[in-house]
């Protein structure tokens, strides 16, 4: 059995910018650290909700090493360091972990894409390149290529591929991985709406979205089926459901950072080509958070 990088809720947190767009570090110290105090289980750097694709690698390399400054090893820091080049994926692996990043996160490769065959020699490059411990990233939705059961099954093999970050939405396909890997490979929801249903698989928890805003709150519904209050745990699941389908009312993460504008923790705008919301959009995020509780 492979060791557990976390269990519970990993927040997928913004990186807040100032209002020339550069990367706002004070506002992000503030962020991990109100995250911690509030039960997150781990910290993801640099993925897709912090917008990874228009920070530079010298932003991207600091700010993994902000990261792990701020955490000081109280929970783990999980780098975003995924690629459609391989080689650019290898060498953003071994950055991460010189700038002390606890785990690594790639995402399938995109646009280009690739087969089957294609994603195991991509990720397995990945994971010999470092001694890290590798999350896979499947989001079909944004990529257009799909880590299939068989492939999970052959990647699981690797020791250094510990776990995967789920957000195909097919639960079927799901449950199918985790009957071929088993012990050999650790499941974390990739979709909000889904964490209750992913836990009963045998999810790990959830790299979370929705933990910007609730941090307290997704850290609790994990915590609370793993203790075996699943009425509890769903029934929370339920109450924010309306705020996770308003979190993605536009491509992620445009609606979670003007929700945390809106809760005055100023991490301003996203960078182009993502633009801000509608008004209509920012009615409809703006009532959800107030239905939930977390504004007046």
């Amino acid at each position: 059995m492979k060791k557990t990088i976390f269990t519970g809720a990993g927040v997928a947190i913004v990186t807040p910018m100032n209002p020339d767009g550069s990367v706002s570090y004070e506002v992000l110290r503030e962020l991990i650290n109100l995250q911690i105090a509030d039960g997150t289980d781990a910290v993801v750097i640099c993925g897709t909700t912090g917008e990874s694709s228009t920070l530079t690698d010298e932003e991207h390399i600091e700010l993994i090493h902000f990261a792990v400054k701020c955490a000081k090893g109280r929970v783990p820091v999980i780098a975003g360091a995924g690629s459609n080049d391989t080689a650019y994926a290898v060498h953003m692996s071994k950055a991460a972990k010189d700038a002390g990043a606890d785990a690594l996160l790639h995402v399938t490769p995109y646009y280009n894409k690739t087969s089957q065959a294609g994603l195991v020699r991509h990720f397995t490059a990945i994971a010999d390149a470092t001694d890290l411990p590798v999350i896979l990233y499947n989001v079909p939705s944004r990529t257009g290529v799909n880590i299939l059961p068989a492939t999970y099954k052959e990647l699981a093999k690797h020791p250094n591929i510990v776990a995967t970050k789920e957000a195909c939405s097919n639960v079927a396909q799901i449950a199918e991985t985790m009957t071929l890997c088993g012990d050999d490979l650790d499941l974390y929801s990739g979709d909000d709406t889904l964490i209750v249903p992913l836990l009963s698989l045998g999810a790990k928890g959830v790299i979370s979205v929705l933990s910007n805003v609730l941090p307290k709150a997704t850290h609790d519904i994990c915590r609370l089926f793993f203790e075996g209050n699943v009425e509890e745990s769903l029934a929370l699941q339920l109450r924010y459901f309306p705020l996770i389908k308003a979190l993605f009312c536009d491509v992620n993460p445009i609606p979670v950072k003007e929700a945390l504008n809106i809760m005055g923790q100023p991490c301003g705008s996203c960078r182009a080509p993502l633009c801000d919301l509608s008004s209509e959009q920012r009615t409809l995020l703006v009532g959800a958070l107030r239905d939930a509780g977390v504004i007046q």
